[in-house]
């Protein structure tokens, strides 16, 4: 009867023991749920943070394309300009009276030997001197 009386004391600290390994439990537990509500948080915040820069690599990636078609028209407008620069040399100063674009249009076909039909167009014409 000794036997049985300890075994349910020894069943009834057993319990106890259960008992309080139960609180630490549910207490761990509820640790680890305000941590993981807390790494949702961040997550969520980090996801916000890379959605802004994916946003913006977009935008620069679209002002990059656009930089290298404006960058591609300069570089046209600037080879426009050099090719439609000509250079007389040797003609003397004044040659060309008060109107230098009537002076060019009649001097042209006689300098190169061609007609031109309809005669060349200048757009500008100034005289250069080095």
């Amino acid at each position: 009867m000794d036997r049985i009386l300890q075994g349910i004391s020894g069943v009834g600290r057993r319990q106890k023991g259960m008992e309080n390994a139960m609180a630490s439990l549910t207490a761990e537990m509820k640790h680890m749920r305000l941590d993981i509500a807390g790494f949702q948080s961040q997550v969520l915040g980090l996801e916000q943070r890379v959605l802004t820069v994916e946003t913006h690599i977009t935008s620069f990636t679209d002002r990059d394309q656009e930089l290298l078609y404006l960058q591609s028209k300069l570089i046209d407008l600037e080879d426009r300009s050099c090719r439609d620069n000509v250079c007389f040399l040797g003609f003397p100063e004044t040659i060309e009276g008060a109107d230098i674009h009537s002076y060019l249009r009649e001097t042209l076909p006689k300098l190169t030997g061609l007609t031109f039909d309809p005669p060349p167009g200048i757009s500008e014409g100034a005289q250069a001197w080095s």
